[in-house]
């Protein structure tokens, strides 16, 4: 039969009375045990969180479309006529032809009444850049 102890008393039959190994107090005068409040924390944490990915989120949505913006200008050029090789770091404008047909030319858009699509400078990676 079993010795009955108080309640207050830390024992067991393994470990014997062990109250001085335990991480919390355990008699009356012991300090209070309060369960921290996490919720609010995890609702802020959450909140930063979710700013920070919608922010970054955004950042490369804009870098996307600039991307695709640069291949579709790119392509257009290339698919254009023109009979003469690019000078890198020359400006060069893009037009549309009466016959519809895309074409590149040096002559700058207030020298005549072509229908002028954009203006463009090879760089050296011969990726052409915008300059509007």
């Amino acid at each position: 039969m079993e010795k009955e102890r108080p309640d207050q008393i830390v024992f067991n039959d393994e470990q014997g009375y062990y109250a001085n190994v335990l991480p919390y107090g355990t008699s009356v005068g012991g300090p209070v045990i309060r369960v921290d409040d996490v919720v609010s924390w995890k609702s802020r944490g959450i909140d930063n969180v979710n700013k920070e990915f919608a922010s970054k989120f955004q950042e490369i949505r804009e870098q996307y479309e600039s991307l695709m913006q640069e291949f579709e200008w790119n392509e257009l050029i290339y698919n254009a006529k023109f009979s003469f090789e690019p000078v890198i770091g020359e400006i060069y404008h893009l037009y549309r032809g009466a016959d519809g047909i895309n074409f590149l030319s040096l002559i700058a858009p207030h020298e005549w009444t072509k229908e002028h699509l954009g203006t463009f400078q090879l760089n050296s990676n011969r990726k052409w850049v915008s300059l509007q």
